[in-house]
């Protein structure tokens, strides 16, 4: 059967006591399941759902997440199945940032998403599907490793989607000030390698204890909830979602979709948050100097709640893109009463948001 249960396979976890109820059943097919290497050595995995000769087009998921974002059966339509169900030939990718993945415990950076796990990916699936080019939609750093790929010179890409970020990243100040703590560089002098939204109901009394104290983080009142996980994922990364676009079962769901993040790939992230756009690991400015490699067809998609990457980011990205490499290329979408993941796995997404990127994929 092919349920959330199945999905999730041999996924790595820490708490055996969680177990997951499939709530139904999805609207596709099964899988064909391809593991695939990168140019130094991390194993990959790449699902590939045919509903029809569109496309192909790959899902690429954020960061301490997996492709499980698109795939979730707590909501009615999910990204997958409705692309699918539009005849998309549709390929989940989790590259090594992916919680499903063993690659996720090793230190990485977002360079090596970008400059190995998409040109990997794409030579995959062109070679797989027999085409010359593959459609990408790319979520959050999905999106911004995405976009760090092309400016490096990544081919046989049609056309893209960029959810909430792309080139320029701006957040509030709350985020801000986490950022300027550089948490990520300093753990590992403590002996830490990863970050993570898990929490585990055998955790010891510290664990418990920084988990009662996330309680009293600045949220605002309708945003506030009983779930520690929910409380980890707001400090790690910001507030990901509007609560009132997650469903009960979604919101429950949150162990399984969030987990862990390595501190390199997360020092970079935070970095790039003080700079405001894309850097390498070492702080260089070595994307934006390659705008020209931009010239094709970009969909950028912002939440206009998105308080963990400000609306500003994408249209500071399309305003730039357009003045550069002329105005025919792009198309951007504010999507109203919408946060940052819940643009994916909103309990109307397939209402209010995806209907926009099929008009794109299909136009």
């Amino acid at each position: 059967m092919n349920n959330f249960s199945d999905y999730i396979g041999n996924v790595q976890r820490s708490d055996p006591h969680h177990s997951i109820t499939p709530i139904r059943v999805l609207n596709v097919g099964q899988p064909n399941t391809h593991f695939f290497k990168t140019s130094d050595g991390v194993e990959l995995r790449l699902r590939r759902y045919q509903g029809g000769s569109k496309g192909p087009i790959i899902l690429s998921h954020c960061i301490g997440v997996s492709s499980l974002m698109y795939a979730i059966d707590t909501i009615d339509c999910n990204l997958l199945e409705y692309l699918v169900n539009q005849d998309y030939d549709v390929w989940l990718l989790d590259h090594r940032l992916s919680i499903e993945l063993p690659a996720s415990y090793q230190q990485s950076t977002m360079d090596d998403v970008a400059t190995k796990d998409y040109p990997a990916a794409v030579s995959t699936v062109c070679e797989l599907a027999q085409v010359d080019t593959v459609d990408i939609f790319a979520h959050g750093v999905g999106a911004s490793t995405l976009t760090m790929a092309l400016l490096s010179g990544l081919q046989n890409v049609g056309r893209v989607v960029c959810s909430q970020v792309s080139t320029h990243l701006y957040s509030i100040d709350l985020n801000i000030n986490k950022a300027k703590a550089r948490l990520p560089a300093w753990l590992p002098y403590l002996g830490k390698e990863h970050l993570t939204a898990y929490t585990d109901v055998n955790a010891g009394i510290c664990d418990k204890l920084y988990d009662a104290s996330l309680l009293f983080m600045p949220v605002p009142e309708h945003e506030r909830c009983n779930s520690a996980v929910c409380h980890r994922i707001s400090t790690l990364f910001g507030e990901l979602y509007e609560h009132r676009q997650l469903n009960p079962a979604t919101h429950k769901a949150l162990p399984r979709l969030f987990g862990r993040v390595n501190l390199r790939a997360m020092k970079q992230l935070t970095e790039i948050l003080l700079a405001n756009h894309l850097i390498d690991a070492q702080g260089n400015n070595a994307y934006l100097p390659h705008l020209e490699n931009l010239k094709l067809p970009m969909l950028f998609i912002s939440g206009a709640n998105n308080d963990c990457v400000l609306p500003c980011s994408t249209l500071e990205t399309y305003n730039l893109l357009r003045s550069v490499n002329g105005k025919s290329y792009y198309h951007r979408q504010q999507i109203e009463g919408y946060g940052h993941v819940d643009c994916v796995i909103g309990q109307t997404a397939s209402l209010d948001v995806y209907p926009k990127v099929l008009e794109f994929l299909n136009s």
